[in-house]
């Protein structure tokens, strides 16, 4: 079980999943995603949207309020495929949509499980199962990705750029909050945060003390800190010592990433941008990957694992085990694509978890 079981509850018996495929091979991975789901919990409601660059560049289309009150009020999670489009050089359709996501819905727990199913993927020497398997919660709303700062003279050679980090007490105690009650929900043993206090002494001063705090309410779990430089370390060289790790926006992007190496490749890794108790959103971290789109060949694993996640939240977690075994029977088997050393297109992978699901 990954992600906190905590949907919000809709008038309806039927949960209802907003779909949006986005851009590149984001249609191609979610299809497989959604074939899941459709197996698992034929009850879901799931509807599509149409957002991404194609919408963008038709009518300028990013986020509509309307479809954000829609989502907020009708639907308990949205299932996002990829966004970013090179023919959008700003990018502008894909931070409105994902980061208007994340601050307008208040998604503050960025949910990471790193966790490896098959210890031939890994990077590490004489690395097993057992030793990669931890889960990290980043601050979602927070941080440097606030967008505070300006520019002063600039494209001059006196040009001077600002960018601030912004750290709340409430953000940086429900983040640390979250994590605990997550460890102690799911039999972990140690909380572990990681920040770079030693040179960034107010923002990171507030998260020491909090921690502190919050650590007190939690007797039975190991605590323990790490720069976010040595927890980059940590992971390469003793992964094993490691279980929940808390850490605010910038650290906790970089080091999913390092983390999803090490459990196969970013081409494995799902993610959820979560708010228990409300809609939340939940999309692997693969990206769009234009040079591959429509050539059949990207890798919908990372997706049908995100699905799991989602099912989770949606109080479903043995649906979402079925899905890791499923997962982890194509990586034994080699059921994967060119980007494992597989042979197999998108849809054969997909076709080969649905029979692993049904059988």
């Amino acid at each position: 079980m990954t992600s906190p079981p905590s949907a919000p509850t809709r008038a309806t018996s039927s949960p209802r999943i907003a779909v949006v495929a986005g851009d590149g091979i984001g249609a191609e991975v979610i299809e497989q995603g959604c074939r899941v789901l459709e197996a698992l919990a034929p009850d879901l409601v799931l509807e599509e949207f149409d957002l991404g660059a194609d919408r963008y560049l038709r009518d300028g289309t990013t986020l509509p309020d309307e479809t954000l009150e829609r989502w907020k009020s009708e639907f308990s999670a949205i299932f996002l495929g990829a966004l970013g489009d090179p023919r959008v050089p700003s990018n502008v359709q894909a931070k409105d949509i994902l980061l208007g996501s994340r601050f307008k819905l208040d998604l503050f727990i960025n949910l990471r499980p790193i966790q490896l199913l098959d210890a031939r993927r890994c990077p590490l020497k004489d690395r097993g199962v057992d030793d990669v398997d931890m889960i990290v919660f980043r601050e979602n709303t927070e941080g440097l990705y606030t967008g505070i700062g300006g520019q002063f003279k600039r494209g001059t050679p006196d040009e001077v750029a600002i960018e601030a980090e912004l750290n709340t007490r409430k953000g940086v105690e429900r983040i640390i909050r979250a994590a605990f009650q997550y460890a102690q929900d799911h039999g972990r043993r140690q909380v572990l945060m990681s920040d770079k206090s030693n040179a960034m002494r107010h923002g990171h001063d507030l998260w020491q003390r909090v921690f502190k705090e919050v650590a007190a309410e939690y007797p039975s779990l190991e605590t323990r800190h790490l720069y976010v430089d040595v927890l980059a370390m940590e992971m390469v060289r003793a992964p094993q010592t490691l279980d929940v790790i808390v850490t605010n926006n910038l650290f906790g992007d970089i080091v999913t990433d390092l983390g999803a190496v090490l459990q196969g490749g970013i081409g494995l890794a799902g993610s959820g941008n979560i708010h228990p108790g409300q809609v939340s959103l939940f999309e692997p971290v693969h990206g769009s990957a234009p040079d591959i789109a429509g050539k059949g060949i990207a890798n919908p694993l990372a997706t049908v694992l995100t699905a799991g996640m989602m099912l989770t939240f949606l109080g479903r977690p043995e649906l979402e085990e079925r899905t890791r075994l499923a997962v982890k029977g194509c990586l034994d088997d080699d059921q994967v694509t060119p980007e494992l050393g597989g042979k197999l297109s998108t849809v054969q992978v997909g076709d080969a978890v649905l029979g692993r699901l049904e059988g």
